[in-house]
């Protein structure tokens, strides 16, 4: 059994980290080979040895299959099943928190496979020709001794408690092969507190296997689980496949961004991929998850409320907007008459944190749900939002200390580098808040008086901001991260993103010059712990780069996203952005790609909503490109195409509706933001 099932943390760690010994390698390992797929041949010497991992969830299972190519072509796999719902008892000599991240998962290597035999000899696969990647993973051998070909695909169904693989034999050789198999039949029991898990294990492959030439034949294995109150999944393998492809046509319908950079493309419908699938079903209803092996079935402050949700509305997912809603209705509950200080997540099911921490939660769930609400452009939904809001702000306001900036315990980082008693991420986010309030309250016809309260709160902000945190840092006139800091960090870049452009040009710089590195934007260089000088987290890149894209910084912006993008697609660690290294050692947590298409829409396109029905957009098209679109953007309760044309020494920007009407054609400089209104 332990030859079958194991943590194995040693190989665990191969998978894991063989991609950060080798990054520096700059030949790009994938190649794309249509919007949504990449490839990746194993017949390439320079390709080998290789190793990485990809997650695939559904609603009730995550899987992340970890694959090793060694260097003689020879493939193994490991497949780490998650049932997020089921809650197994922690071990007695476990941390108490440890019941925060319990989830019934195993983790199952090639032994658990059904085996071939013939001519008292064991069936091998030949040496690993090609892995593809289209949302699910799949894998294509070489003939074997014997002249059979396996290919094998992987993928989560959506809906139940189950992941598949199928497999298929092919038979390329001249003559008859004909095989005995034996059969994978295994059960494991767990408790729980739900009462007894039951894990099952098993394939349908025949016990007898005759291949002519040109033949072939396909089988499917299948991990489940149930608690004593359930049947086992009925799903066939084939069923759970068709409607997990439902599921990626379904996406990839939806907010089609089109440039001449084809790298771009596609990690865009790769971004939109994996932002979508982490929804859980959960006690809160439907919920978005960061996965990544660590967090399912819980929302927080910032990766939900503030990084993913607002993406929603613009995709149309309606699976994404129920989440998105969900989350909100959860920290609602929270609000109270004393303004006391929100949880910052609802780990497994509802349960709040272990260690309440006011890292800004307010301002982030302000941020987030004004513009989610704006951008839904429904005003019911926006009336629902307004009260979870307004006391966001609220508590924020009552937070200022004596020099007008909002005070929290910590930032989204929950402790790991200083943050001090008041930093830059909190009010830069409580600004941001102010404004789209603004605006979401003349939709709602809000009153005069509490409108310009927001506004006056607004620009005392924007002021308080420039004298408490703007100084000279490392010789440029940027922004300290909270009083007695004197190191540039990556949130320096959130005062561009939420329209403060005073200090842009020594920020740009900060950001592409001092804090920048192969693997975007450091957290911190010039750390005396020598240590934070290693960290990277792909949410500070990606707010860099929508926030210099904002600014103007066009070109230079559009140079980091190519290489940025490049290395997160084609290079060791693919097909998405990352959380973090070393922590986590970049686990694909979903939010991460929600904040990439964020850096299209909102950065390159310029998209800010204004009203319910309304936005302004100011393009940054690149020099080197003549045009780009976004098409099928779904926000402010339309269907929607931009177009973007350079015309001599102008661009041409259209919007066109569902239909094919030109709603807007208008030729301008993009010095300027362009007003539009689906009410006119």
């Amino acid at each position: 059994m332990k030859n079958i099932i194991r943590r194995n943390v040693t190989l665990i760690l191969l998978f894991m980290n063989f991609f950060i010994f080798s990054q520096e390698r700059s030949k790009n390992r994938w190649k794309i080979t249509s919007e949504n797929a990449i490839h990746f041949n194993a017949q390439e010497r320079q390709n080998l040895p290789y190793s990485d991992n990809i997650e695939m969830d559904g609603k009730r299972v995550a899987g992340i299959v970890s694959y090793a190519i060694d260097s003689l072509g020879t493939l193994s796999i490991e497949r780490q099943v998650f049932f997020p719902q089921l809650h197994p008892y922690i071990k007695e000599n476990d941390p108490s928190w440890f019941v925060y991240r319990s989830y019934l998962k195993h983790t199952f290597t090639d032994d658990i496979l059904p085996k071939l035999f013939t001519n008292n000899k064991r069936f091998a696969p030949g040496k690993l020709k090609r892995i593809d990647i289209n949302g699910t993973i799949s894998f294509e051998h070489l003939p074997s001794e014997n002249g059979i070909i396996l290919k094998r695909q992987l993928a989560p169904s959506p809906s139940q408690r189950l992941f598949v693989e199928q497999f298929t034999l092919i038979n390329t050789s001249k003559k008859k092969m004909s095989y005995n198999t034996t059969n994978t039949s295994l059960q494991l029991k767990d408790m729980g507190t739900q009462g007894t898990f039951t894990t099952v294990v098993t394939s349908n492959i025949p016990s007898n296997i005759v291949l002519k030439p040109g033949d072939s034949v396909s089988f499917s294995l299948r991990i489940m689980a149930k608690t004593d109150q359930e049947s086992l999944p009925d799903q066939t393998v084939e069923d759970a496949i068709t409607q997990r492809q439902i599921f990626l046509d379904k996406i990839s319908s939806s907010l089609v961004l089109e440039t001449p950079n084809q790298t771009l493309n596609t990690l865009f419908e790769f971004s939109k991929i994996r932002a979508s699938e982490s929804i859980y079903e959960s006690k809160l209803g439907l919920i978005h998850s960061p996965g990544g092996g660590r967090y399912y079935v819980g929302i927080w402050a910032n990766d939900q409320a503030e990084y993913v949700n607002p993406f929603f509305p613009y995709l149309g997912y309606d699976i994404g907007n129920i989440s998105a809603m969900n989350t909100y209705r959860a920290f609602a509950t929270k609000t109270n008459a004393e303004f006391t200080k929100l949880p910052y997540a609802f780990e497994v099911e509802g349960l709040p944190p272990p260690a309440p921490l006011d890292r800004g939660d307010a301002a982030m769930i302000a941020y987030g749900a004004s513009q989610y609400a704006l951008t839904s452009g429904n005003k019911s939904i926006a009336e629902e939002l307004w009260p979870l809001i307004s006391w966001c702000l609220e508590y924020c306001k009552r937070q200022l200390n004596t020099d007008g900036v909002v005070q929290s315990e910590s930032d989204e980082m929950e402790g790991r580098i200083e943050t001090g008693t008041a930093n830059l991420a909190t009010s830069s986010l409580y600004y941001g808040a102010l404004n789209l309030t603004v605006d979401l309250g003349k939709s709602l016809k809000k009153s005069r008086k509490i409108i310009n309260a927001y506004e006056h709160e607004s620009k005392e902000m924007a002021k308080n901001i420039e004298t408490y945190f703007g100084a000279r840092i490392e010789g440029l006139d940027t922004y300290k991260y909270y009083k007695e800091h004197n190191a540039l960090r990556h949130w320096v870049c959130l005062p561009l993103v939420v329209g403060i452009n005073k200090r842009q040009d020594a920020t740009i710089t900060a950001l592409f010059d001092r804090l920048w590195t192969d693997n975007g934007v450091h957290v911190e260089k010039n750390n005396p712990n020598r240590a934070i000088s290693t960290i990277f987290w792909d949410r500070g890149t990606l707010y860099a780069l929508r926030g210099t894209f904002l600014s103007g910084a066009t070109d230079q912006s559009m140079e980091k996203l190519e290489q940025f993008s490049n290395k997160r697609l084609l290079g060791n660690r693919v097909p998405y952005v990352v959380e973090a290294y070393p922590e986590g050692n970049m686990a694909h947590l979903s939010a991460e790609s929600g904040l990439y298409c964020r850096v299209f829409v909102e950065g390159l396109f310029g998209i800010i909503p204004t009203g319910l029905k309304s936005f302004s957009v100011l393009p940054k098209l690149p020099k080197k490109w003549d045009h780009m679109a976004l098409r099928k953007i779904k926000a402010f309760g339309e269907n929607f195409d931009i177009e973007i044309r350079r015309k001599g020494n102008t661009t041409n920007v259209k919007i066109i509706d569902v239909n094919g009407t030109v709603l807007l054609n208008k030729n301008t400089t993009l010095q300027k933001p362009i007003s539009f209104s689906f009410n006119k």
